[in-house]
């Protein structure tokens, strides 16, 4: 089943290679300057379209999760924003704190936190530090463009080996494959796990929802190499879109466990704060012949609303759409394996430079 969306140069106005084609407003800015009919303003300068790098002095870079049903203790994340534009991400709304649109601003302004490393070395040597995996990223994604630039998520995974501090990560990009030397180097250890998300198979329906990732079948191919080299590797199903890619999570799980993926997890669409606005926008501009039809899916599934803040049903949802796909996801990884055994990662190993082991 293909995705037939509106194409591109159909719709005047339209940015290729971006996933939201508006700004929303920010909910902590009193006052804000937006363009309405620009060809009547002499003296208004349009905004630079080309994604900006804005380089960040962080004070801290390690958070500690509060949310019961994410999966992982604590986070950490070099980049804030990301450049990959996917329209349903749930990390559009924490832009808003830096002064930035949860849309447009998202994926164009990405900051940049050049002391991430240090900062997580200082954080490592504090000796109140019990190990514990950290997930990197847990909000934007740490191999987006951005990192072919700055390189900070290798830096981070160096600082990582170096201790024998576990880390998980989740990630859309291929650009991974740069750092598989230092991946399998960890993996020996037991350091590390991977997570490859992947929402669709369909290219025409990834182009426009994930403008700047790369194709799902090269994240079946890292999947396979990091595999091959020793790599735990798993898939993410996130989110599922009834109406849109749910019709995916069969050939997804299929083709993802023949590429060596061990563990899957999956997520169901919810379009809290902006993200209502912004998805709301894409999809009656992209699929005007399914969007009612998606939207009330949506609604059907989180009581009458497009989001449920509610922990265990927030990125489950409920109802009969929400049932069949948790059906389905617990059929289709039984069937392929996935999720047969669990693995954790290695704290024992942890150790500070120039600090003996551990005795036992």
């Amino acid at each position: 089943m293909k995705s037939k969306s509106i194409k591109d140069e159909e719709q005047p106005g339209y940015l290729k290679g971006r996933g939201a084609q508006i700004n929303t407003g920010n909910r902590f800015l009193k006052q804000e300057r937006q363009v309405m009919h620009v060809e009547a303003i002499d003296d208004w300068t349009i905004a630079n379209e080309t994604t900006q790098y804005l380089e960040d002095h962080a004070k801290s870079i390690v958070n500690k999760v509060s949310s019961p049903d994410v999966g992982m203790w604590y986070s950490m994340n070099p980049y804030q924003g990301c450049e990959h534009g996917c329209i349903y991400c749930y990390a559009r709304n924490a832009h808003e704190y830096w002064g930035y649109s949860a849309g447009l601003d998202f994926e164009r302004k990405i900051i940049v936190k050049k002391n991430a490393p240090q900062l997580l070395r200082k954080f490592l040597m504090n000796p109140k530090w019990e190990c514990l995996p950290i997930g990197l990223s847990g909000n934007t994604d740490c191999y987006q463009p951005a990192e072919q630039k700055f390189r900070l998520t290798r830096t981070l995974l160096e600082v990582c080996n170096e201790f024998n501090q576990p880390v998980g990560l989740i990630t859309k990009n291929a650009g991974m494959l740069r750092d598989k030397d230092l991946l399998m180097e960890m993996a020996k250890k037991n350091l590390v796990s991977v997570i490859v998300s992947i929402t669709t198979l369909d290219e025409d329906l990834r182009r426009v929802m994930e403008p700047r990732t790369t194709t799902s079948m090269q994240r079946m191919r890292l999947i396979k190499e990091m595999s091959d080299s020793g790599v735990r590797m798993g898939v993410m199903l996130g989110p599922m879109i009834p109406g849109l890619n749910d019709h995916d999570m069969h050939n997804i799980l299929k083709m993802a466990s023949e590429m060596g993926a061990s563990f899957s997890a999956y997520t169901f669409i919810r379009l809290n704060g902006a993200i209502k606005l912004l998805f709301h926008d894409w999809l009656y501009k992209n699929f005007p012949d399914r969007a009612d039809k998606v939207w009330h899916l949506i609604e059907e599934s989180h009581d009458g609303k497009v989001n449920d803040s509610r922990f265990g049903l927030r990125m489950r949802g409920e109802g009969p759409v929400a049932d069949l796909i948790s059906q389905q996801y617990r059929k289709y990884t039984q069937k392929y394996g996935l999720n047969d055994e669990r693995m954790d990662l290695d704290c024992s190993r942890f150790q500070r430079p120039g600090q003996q082991g551990k005795l036992f």
